[in-house]
């Protein structure tokens, strides 16, 4: 029968002292993996974390975790597992001060995805950025259509950094919100303005279809230039 505060089990639930350079390995190999994991997923970051962090926070939370209730979990270990992590946090912020390429692959670099009111394909695309979930994040913004953003950019921290025209500016542009969105068709009903569902694009566009100079697409959302609201 087990008896508590067995300092032996406790600490390193009967396996030899020798386990904890194993334990050294496992966490080194384990940081790796869910470093590189998070980068192949093309996640930028998680808001204000960046994706270094969010593997730091991943790591410790995992080596805090489980000792605090597995009894087959011993102390020393675990223990172990935060010193690997902070000497490996130690030497990645050390090469992110002294390399520029290493810190671009870290943290990113910030990515023009607006420009002069029309999405950057190449930039669009690479991020792996849902236009449903980039259009919710311009409307918290108070953003009704393209046509009112001159520039918008993607930062290291995964936040949305955007710059608007002048009201005198403002040109005619894809609407964002959802009931004006949602009636795209390929067809073209009157004479007008139309803006591209995919890149923004406006074109004026005669009955009764039209194809986007840009992109291709044959899909049309009337296109609007009303002033933002401040």
């Amino acid at each position: 029968m087990k008896e508590i505060f067995e300092w032996k089990r406790l600490l390193l639930n009967d396996l030899p002292w020798t386990f904890l350079a194993e334990v050294s390995f496992r966490t080194i190999v384990m940081f790796i993996v869910v470093l590189a994991t998070l980068k192949l997923t093309g996640k930028r970051g998680v808001k204000q974390l960046s994706v270094f962090e969010v593997v730091i926070i991943i790591s410790l939370g995992s080596a805090a975790g489980d000792p605090m209730f597995y009894e087959d979990v011993g102390l020393l270990p675990a223990i172990t597992v935060f010193l690997i992590i902070l000497f490996m946090y130690r030497g990645v912020t050390w090469l992110l001060g002294k390399s520029k390429k290493f810190e671009n692959f870290m943290e990113g670099v910030p990515i023009c995805i607006i420009e002069d009111g029309q999405f950057s394909l190449a930039s669009f695309e690479k991020e792996d950025l849902a236009q449903d979930e980039f259009f919710a994040e311009l409307r918290l913004r108070g953003i009704e259509h393209l046509g009112q953003v001159r520039y918008a950019y993607i930062e290291t921290n995964g936040a949305i950094s955007v710059y608007f025209y002048d009201d005198t500016d403002v040109k005619f542009g894809l609407p964002i919100r959802p009931q004006p969105f949602n009636r795209k068709s390929t067809e073209i009903p009157k004479s007008g303005i139309y803006a591209c569902s995919f890149c923004a694009n406006t074109q004026r566009l005669e009955p009764t279809s039209g194809t986007c100079t840009v992109c291709n697409n044959k899909e049309w959302v009337t296109a609007i230039n009303i002033k933002r609201v401040k």
